[in-house]
């Protein structure tokens, strides 16, 4: 059946809802112009589920855990109603920090170390503690939320201080975090779009690493098409399609990856509702190979 009328859902209640009503506003604007009838609702304050009907087509704008812990999805795919993608079964895998790399792990694609805490309150605060053991020999740390996007409580660690200053400038420390290796060289993400990969995308900021400023506030973030050999190039590729296997995702997604100095890729994570801002990742790499923004939304909806 043609898809005649578009919903987009935005907005949201998580820490992301400020990105996610750019987002959806960007892409309402392009499903207008490709000719579809389109309403934009806010997330779940204005959405009412009893009135979806199989005709309906809902473009998923919701960043954080209202778009991809895979609720929504499990909630639109009983009512059987088409929806931009992955599954709910794929977001669950790759919603959580903690069960994607352990779902990595286990089909032996590169990601860097990890320990898991359940909560920042019950953290040892002495990076020479045992507790750390296994993340050793290192020299700065990442500490991210198991459960969120936007770098929202993402943290740089190097010493006992910004470890201390972390859990005090914690929006939420009682939840679950991860405590990962850095590698420190390139920070690169793939998007993947109908079980295509698009042009890999270098970031490089100003910040420390690619926190909220560098993605949404400062000007001077440069994302450029990642220069590869062409056997690298094939590399990054066959990882991010098989994590595209592995965690049954579909349709349109981002994996974010580390590259280290000897030229080793890692994935950190897999984003299965990218951000659609003017600052995005996603329309940066769409736009190098020629996809204007509205064409970039009409594929999305193509791959559903």
């Amino acid at each position: 059946m043609a898809i005649k009328k578009i919903i987009v859902l935005y907005g949201g209640k998580s820490s992301e809802r400020e990105v996610s009503l750019e987002s959806g506003k960007y892409i309402f604007q392009a499903v207008k112009e490709l000719g579809y009838e389109a309403q934009l609702i806010d997330y779940p304050k204005n959405f009412s589920p009893q009135q979806l009907t199989k005709e309906d087509f809902i473009f998923i704008a919701l960043h954080g855990e209202d778009g991809e812990s895979g609720e929504l999805q499990k909630l639109l795919q009983q009512k059987c109603i088409p929806f931009s993608g992955s599954h709910h079964q794929a977001c669950v895998n790759t919603w959580n920090k903690n069960t994607c790399k352990e779902l990595l792990k286990d089909n032996k694609i590169p990601t860097p170390n990890w320990i898991t805490i359940p909560s920042l309150l019950e953290m040892e605060k002495d990076l020479d503690n045992p507790f750390f053991n296994q993340l050793k020999p290192f020299k700065e740390l990442f500490l991210k939320p198991a459960e969120d996007g936007s770098s929202i409580d993402v943290f740089k660690i190097s010493c006992n201080k910004d470890l201390e200053n972390a859990i005090c400038n914690c929006a939420d420390p009682r939840r679950t975090f991860i405590l990962e290796e850095s590698i420190d060289f390139k920070e690169l993400t793939v998007p993947i779009l109908n079980g295509r990969c698009l042009p890999a995308v270098e970031i490089k900021t100003s910040e420390s690493f690619y926190n909220f400023n560098a993605k949404y506030v400062n000007e001077d973030t440069q994302l450029t098409e990642l220069v590869l050999s062409t056997d690298d190039k094939n590399k990054l590729e066959k990882i991010c399609l098989k994590t595209l296997d592995v965690s049954g995702c579909s349709g349109w997604l981002r994996v974010d990856l580390m590259q280290d100095r000897n030229n080793k890729f890692y994935v950190l994570e897999v984003n299965t509702a990218p951000g659609m801002t003017s600052h995005s990742l996603f329309p940066k790499s769409a736009e190098s190979i020629g996809l204007s923004y509205n064409q970039l939304v009409q594929e999305i909806i193509n791959a559903n």
